[in-house]
């Protein structure tokens, strides 16, 4: 009669590929994996609603590994489970060119993936953003969405400033379907973790509104019995399970070796000690029956949820259906037309902030699944209208989202939302306060996540709050990161477009850059295409064969306009350009660029910033009328007069190049 197979022995299951993985890569973390293998059998066998050959499907309950270090867990639990497209021959190849088992987890890249978690406290606040959409969907649509978000995290995403922030916003608003485990080993690489840190995690989530407690890390008895109290609280909740890193190992565990060492020695010990007698990357078979069991198990929760989705109404259904899948409303094109009709004989000089208000009071009540919000800033940033009400603490039923001075988290969290399905989400801040939540951005633009930031007071034309609010910098180093879509529109029309366009690019961050201070209205003629979408079109032409071509974004282009009126009346013709994206310019063909950035012996940038990356469109030798350094504390106008950023500072420029 076969022996039943033990807790310990799915556990050792999952530290034995574990170790082989990162032994043969001879690369990677195994203190983790080996440490916390009894929390994710646990989770894994007892508790998670999730389908191994649907690791996609909708309502599944959502696990993020923060300590993405540790990715041999997740891909050691994925292949016992049986989850689509993970086999042993993947786990041999672990942290290897073109592998589903790279380095850190990458979502879209493995299946079963739900972010990519890199740095250290990513991961729980992202999932803070899971969390959150989970409930917003629920207060939609009920039982479709009612599902738990499982964070492991460890010391080291504690550590992480961003944690704080995602703490205070979940305990504030009571997601209570957040279940944060902390592997609490109390090591790090430089050693013991009392070296650098002594804070009372258990008491510091309590006096954020959570649910805190203690366990042993390796009694699957009292891991499952706190599960299933969280499971049950109207807060959310975090459970320190106290556990040995490297667990096993006969020298490296519960030390700073542990984290990132390996040997033939220690993994040979390793295997000895845990009574782990089969061959590196071969589990027995019984032990691998009992995984694929707890994998099929899952099954009968999406079985349930695609009959609960069959016997909904029609009209539900086929709008949660649209919603999830990330199809936008069919109407779009002709609500933005409509709008953009209006606005070719609207003269009001307007903010593109304030722009950015009117193209969402036509675009929130036709999108849904589009959140907005704000880090404290809604009357500045402009983005709740009538159509998002405000979420509250127990309350989910609305669209707009006061994340608090909370920058780093609320980029990390829209990330999460985007992540979840159902929505688009936007954050919003000051443009230079994207410094904070500039490494959530890069990992969204990294994903891929549909996330829209709306980042206002996006130049020295904000005025006297000085050079400490005022970008110059900043839209440089953020069109240097790939896959993000920078806009800088002119105007209410080309605000209106920006919007379109990001809500498009559905596999692309958007970052829309809007102005503090009024702007007249500089495209005065319907256009049926959105021009913003080409990235840089020609605004207003020459009166003959150009012998200028003035290129210029957002609050600028009205500065290139009438450098260009003085130019024409004194004889030299001059054509603008505007350009309200370069990164969707580099993306047209190049005979659409070569026709838009044209053949005029005097090229001219203009911009309320530094110069970098204008050369592509000006060429090296191209004049630039812009910033040099940081800004200063006075009235905009004054500003832009005292930095040269002015017509008259243009048309010198350009007459001076062409007496040389």
């Amino acid at each position: 009669m076969a022996l039943q197979v033990s807790h310990n022995d799915m556990a050792n299951a999952i530290r034995a590929l574990s170790m082989d993985a990162v032994a043969k890569a001879k690369s990677g973390h195994a203190g983790l994996p080996l440490g916390a293998a009894d929390i994710a059998t646990v989770l894994f066998r007892d508790v998670l609603n999730f389908d191994p050959n649907h690791p996609n499907w909708f309502n599944r309950d959502r696990f993020v590994l923060s300590g993405g270090h540790g990715s041999m867990l997740l891909y050691s639990l994925f292949y016992l489970t049986g989850t689509k497209g993970m086999s042993i021959e993947d786990i041999k190849a672990f942290r290897q060119l073109g592998s589903k088992t790279p380095g850190h987890p990458e979502v879209h890249h493995t299946l079963g993936v739900e972010t990519t978690t890199g740095p250290l406290g990513q991961g729980i606040a992202t999932a803070v953003g899971m969390a959150l959409a989970e409930r917003m969907l629920n207060a939609e649509y009920g039982g479709l969405c009612n599902h738990h978000t499982y964070v492991l995290c460890g010391d080291g995403d504690l550590m992480e400033g961003v944690s704080q922030e995602a703490i205070a916003f979940a305990g504030h608003f009571g997601l209570s379907k957040l279940i944060v485990i902390y592997d609490h080993n109390s090591i790090t690489i430089d050693g013991p973790l009392s070296v650098t840190d002594s804070v009372d995690q258990i008491a510091r989530f309590r006096s954020a509104g959570w649910n805190s407690f203690a366990i042993d890390g390796h009694d699957p008895k009292a891991i499952l019995k706190a599960i299933k109290k969280a499971q049950k609280s109207d807060k959310p909740t975090m459970i320190s399970a106290k556990t040995v890193i490297g667990f096993g190992e006969p020298t490296f565990a519960g030390t700073a070796k542990a984290h990132g060492e390996i040997s033939d020695a220690e993994v040979a010990g390793t295997r000895a000690k845990l009574g782990w007698t089969a061959p590196a990357f071969e589990i027995p078979e019984d032990i691998l029956a009992e995984w694929r069991k707890a994998g099929n198990k899952g099954k009968r929760a999406h079985k349930a949820w695609k009959k609960t989705l069959n016997e909904t109404d029609l009209h539900t259904k086929t709008e949660f259906s649209r919603r999830i899948s990330g199809v936008l409303p069919s109407n779009l094109s002709a609500v933005v037309a409509e709008a953009k009709k209006k606005l070719a004989t609207d003269a009001t000089e307007m903010a593109t902030r304030k722009a950015g208000e009117a193209a969402l009071k036509v675009l929130a009540p036709l999108v849904p699944e589009l959140v907005t919000g704000s880090a404290d800033l809604t009357g500045s940033n402009n983005t709740k209208v009538d159509a998002t009400p405000a979420i509250s603490a127990g309350n989910f039923a609305g669209r707009y989202v006061h994340w608090g001075i909370r920058e780093h988290a609320m980029a990390a969290a829209c990330n999460g939302m985007a992540l979840h399905g159902g929505f688009i989400a936007s954050g919003a801040t000051f443009m230079t306060f994207t410094d904070y939540a500039r490494p959530a951005i890069r990992l969204s633009a990294l994903m891929g996540t549909h996330v829209i930031h709306a980042m206002t007071h996006d130049s020295i034309g904000l005025g006297e709050d000085g050079p400490t609010h005022q970008p110059v910098e900043h839209l440089a180093s953020l069109r240097a990161m790939p896959n993000l879509l920078v806009f800088r529109p002119a105007d209410q029309t080309e605000t209106l477009e920006a919007w379109e366009s990001a809500l498009r690019h559905k596999h692309s961050p958007s970052i829309l850059a809007l102005s503090r201070q009024n702007l007249p209205q500089v495209r005065k003629s319907y256009a049926d295409e959105n021009l913003v979408e080409k990235g840089a079109y020609e605004l207003s032409p020459a009166s003959a064969k150009a012998a200028v071509s003035i290129f210029a974004t957002g609050s600028e282009v009205c500065v290139a306009l009438a450098a260009q009126s003085q130019l024409e009346a004194a004889g030299v013709a001059t054509r603008v350009v505007s350009v309200p994206c370069m990164d969707l310019f580099e993306m047209q063909p190049e005979a659409y660029r070569k026709q838009i950035i044209g053949n005029a012996p005097v090229r001219v940038g203009v911009e309320a910033a530094v110069r970098q990356g204008w050369d592509q469109i000006i060429g090296e030798n191209g004049l630039f009328i812009g910033m040099k350094g940081f800004g200063a504390s006075a009235p905009a106008k004054d500003l832009f007069k005292h930095f040269g950023i002015t017509a008259e500072a243009i048309v010198e420029a350009v007459q001076k190049r062409r007496a040389a």
